[in-house]
């Protein structure tokens, strides 16, 4: 299992951690994802299928692109 915390600069509230996490939890390997808006952070714990870069691909295509 691998555990990577993201920098999403667009995160701005809860809500934006909500559609973070319901996204990113559909993902195949997705195992846990926790927010923090104050942070602007990601944490995401994943196994294969699931990759850093799928997850990458998935924060850019609904709007919340990692740094």
């Amino acid at each position: 299992m691998a555990e990577k915390t993201f920098s999403v600069p667009n995160i701005s509230c809860g809500h934006c951690v909500m559609s973070i996490k319901n996204e990113l939890s559909e993902l195949d390997g997705v195992s846990g994802v926790e927010g923090d808006a104050d942070k602007k952070e990601v944490t995401v714990a994943f196994d294969a299928p699931a990759s850093e870069e799928k997850i990458r691909d998935t924060l850019k295509e609904i709007n919340y692109p990692a740094e």
